[in-house]
């Protein structure tokens, strides 16, 4: 069998997986952020930085964003139709802007969906009605709890994955000699940078290993697993340290729901709420602050798609990702 996307139009995001023989290989969310890469528009430029090609220009809807290959001649105040390269990444503390680029000639255009953007590549998609159960067939739930804990085990061990400012950090914890802990590990990298949609700069902390070879070792392990991954890679240091660096265009799964916990399991309880098979009116039971971020017309969205009356109950012993929907008498 092929690989194919699988692909589900959920309630405020778009969601899909690349499966083959019951595996998923790479994964997609959106949320529906209008800018976001493909998004050709107007922009301001209001401000030129220091080292002349790159500046800030604000889109017509207030928002700021980074720009790059200015050409010479653009001057403060002045309108450029630019290109969205990269979306907003959401950090500790603060929000990247958008990095946008010129694009002279371009017709302003929204950001393409994300079946649209897959479907452009040429790829089989195949489009699933919310109560499909092939998605969690394939392991969906699975990745949806990697990607809340940043930890996916291994034979012998487990890597953790921690979005920072500066990039994304690998760690490998484990029992196993450390050759060993090390190789059993390059798999598991190698397939959450595919399922987890990671990009940017990506940090690998292995363990340390003394012997030279050792680290060759890894090197051409972590080399070969990666044969499909396009990006740069660095030889592992004498103290373990492996430096990747991909082309980056959206947050990652880890970073996305790291960063938007409560937004993430809203969702997460809308796509069960939408699975509810019994009768009866849909009770949304949460945590206050999931509820919260359960937007109007998500719930508007919800009560169209099922024919229902929604209620919601707030319940502040309730963990983020601990809600869930039931049928209760109308």
């Amino acid at each position: 069998m092929s690989a194919e996307w699988l692909y589900e139009a959920g309630i405020g995001e778009e969601r899909a997986i690349l499966v083959a023989h019951g595996q998923i290989l790479s994964a997609r969310i959106e949320w529906g952020d209008p800018v976001r890469p493909g998004l050709v528009a107007p922009a301001r430029l209001v401000k030129r930085l220091h080292d002349a090609k790159r500046g800030i220009v604000r889109l017509e809807d207030g928002t700021d964003a980074f720009i790059d290959h200015l050409p010479r001649d653009a001057t403060e105040g002045v309108t450029l139709t630019v290109r969205v390269v990269r979306a907003a990444i959401a950090e500790k503390g603060r929000t990247k802007l958008p990095v946008t680029r010129p694009a002279p000639g371009e017709a302003p255009a929204p950001a393409p969906t994300l079946r649209e953007e897959i479907e452009a590549t040429g790829a089989t998609l195949r489009a699933l009605p919310v109560t499909s159960t092939a998605m969690a067939v394939n392991g969906w739930d699975d990745l949806v709890e990697q990607a809340l804990t940043g930890e996916i085990p291994f034979a012998g061990g487990s890597i953790i994955i921690s979005p920072t400012p500066a990039m994304t950090l690998i760690d490998i914890d484990g029992t196993l000699p450390p050759l060993k802990l090390s190789l059993e590990a390059v798999p598991a990298i190698a397939d959450a940078l595919h399922r987890l949609d990671i990009g940017g700069s990506i940090g690998i902390d292995f363990p340390s290993l003394a012997d030279k070879k050792d680290r060759q070792h890894v090197d051409k392990a972590l080399a070969d697993s990666l044969i499909d991954w396009t990006g740069e890679r660095t030889a592992m240091n004498g103290f373990g340290f492996v430096h990747l660096v991909a082309r980056l265009e959206r947050p990652s799964l880890v970073a996305r729901f790291a960063r938007h916990r409560s937004a993430a399991a809203a969702r997460i309880l809308l796509r069960a709420a939408e699975r509810v098979a019994d009768p009866g009116a849909l009770l949304l039971c949460a945590h206050p602050a999931v509820l919260d971020a359960i937007r109007p017309e998500w719930e508007a969205e919800l009560a169209r798609r099922t024919g229902r009356t929604v209620r919601r109950k707030p319940d502040a012993a309730l963990s983020l990702i601990g809600g869930y929907a039931q049928a209760i008498p109308q």
